[in-house]
């Protein structure tokens, strides 16, 4: 019998208190190195020294790797990251990264930061200089909007928070009545809120319009769009009728093939080429046409994997109850069809709410092209960073809110199969 035995659940009182004991020990030797700069295992030689927390770690979590210990939490553990020695080592490395890490952003983030002051020379510190956010927080909001004005932004997308915040807790028969109106009706009192010159409301051209404002229009209006005319390609695609069909393909090749900032550029400066001279078209309403056309063509094809999933049964199903052509689609094929495809269409959605800054080539200055206004002021030259990472932020927190609503949206609607 040797003298060390494999961790079992047979000796765990024993392996179990050690390797809890030498885990927690290698995470506090990181954390207090980290942020007093005072090494807890300087006691060995400086070429032990290093790597000791790594190697007390190790020990620590071969130790705890007992299958089927009894002990529930313990064996969670054991199964996502500590299953064999290569996880162990990822496991430790991560960890100590992220200790590592936090001091720093702590300092620049919060502790060193300058919070208070209207000038480039209130920020003293070594950390962030939060007051260039404060000052150009109007614009990186609402752009050029004019700030009298500014109150008809908020009361559109209060409206639209209200309204879509309701309809989670009406009864179900009740929710098709809130999605009509922010369909049929909402876009309509959004954009004459915004626009104004009726009703008493100053007219607000679509120059000055702009910021986060302008990213969260153009957004849904583009999948307002592009949805409904991607569902309609992906049936065409597929359709027995030889001209539909190439024409499908056609439309969805030649805009998949085609860069966004291109299509964005044509918009703007080729289309108007081709009009009429007395007719004009608004540059914001081109660059919503050109957006939503070119998602179409992904959601297209992403509709289409939906459809190519669904047996065949389904089909001849929906035909022997005497179903046509369209009510076979709109009650029984298409509703499985987006079903099996809502994380492909909400990873569309997420890369056309990402695309928008590329409106800076038509002129038009969502959040991120404000941001590249305000970096280049003489008065705030050098504060570039502090505003792409609040962007991110912004970006990060609309992009996660609208994967988890996608998340529950599957799951709502998840079917067995």
């Amino acid at each position: 019998m040797s003298i060390i035995s494999k961790p079992s659940k047979e000796n765990i009182k024993h392996y179990l208190p050690i390797g809890i004991t030498l885990f927690f020990l290698s995470l506090l030797d990181v954390f207090v190195n980290a942020f007093f700069n005072y090494d807890l295992l300087g006691f060995f030689p400086s070429q032990i020294s290093y790597f000791s927390p790594l190697i007390f770690g190790f020990i620590g979590l071969y130790l705890i790797r007992i299958e089927f210990s009894g002990i529930r939490s313990l064996d969670i553990l054991n199964k996502n990251i500590n299953s064999n020695n290569f996880n162990a080592f990822l496991t430790l490395f991560t960890l100590f990264i992220l200790i590592k890490s936090i001091p720093p952003l702590l300092n620049w983030f919060i502790l060193d930061a300058n919070f208070l002051g209207n000038t480039k020379e209130d920020c003293t510190g070594d950390g962030a200089c939060w007051v260039f956010i404060k000052v150009w927080f109007n614009r990186f909001m609402y752009g050029l909007y004019p700030d009298a004005e500014q109150w008809r932004i908020n009361t559109a997308f209060l409206i639209l928070f209200a309204v879509v915040g309701i309809s989670f807790f009406v009864k179900e028969k009740l929710k098709k009545y809130f999605i009509l109106f922010l369909i049929f009706v909402y876009p309509f009192l959004g954009i004459e809120l915004i626009s104004g010159g009726n009703f008493g409301l100053k007219y607000v051209e679509t120059a000055a319009w702009g910021g986060l404002s302008l990213t969260f229009i153009i957004s849904a209006f583009a999948i307002l769009f592009c949805f409904p005319i991607g569902v309609f390609l992906a049936l065409g695609r597929r359709s027995s009728l030889p001209a539909i069909r190439y024409i499908s393909i056609g439309f969805i090749e030649l805009w998949r093939g085609v860069p966004l900032i291109t299509v964005l550029f044509m918009s703007s400066v080729m289309f108007p080429m081709f009009l009429p001279e007395d007719m004009f078209i608004d540059k914001l309403v081109r660059v919503i046409i050109a957006i939503s056309l070119f998602e179409a063509a992904y959601v297209a094809e992403v509709i289409r994997g939906g459809l190519q999933a669904l047996p065949r049964g389904q089909y001849d199903a929906a035909k022997s109850l005497g179903m046509g052509y369209w009510k076979m689609h709109i009650l029984v094929i298409l509703p499985q069809a987006l079903k099996l495809v809502i994380p492909g269409i909400a990873n569309t959605f997420l890369a056309l709410v990402k695309d928008t800054p590329l409106i800076f080539v038509v002129g038009l200055l969502e959040i991120v092209g404000m941001l590249n206004l305000a970096k280049t002021n003489p008065e705030w030259l050098g504060f570039a960073m502090e505003g792409y990472v609040f962007a991110s932020v912004l970006f990060f927190i609309i992009c996660y809110a609208m994967s988890k609503y996608s998340y529950n949206l599957e799951q709502k609607y998840k079917t067995e199969r």
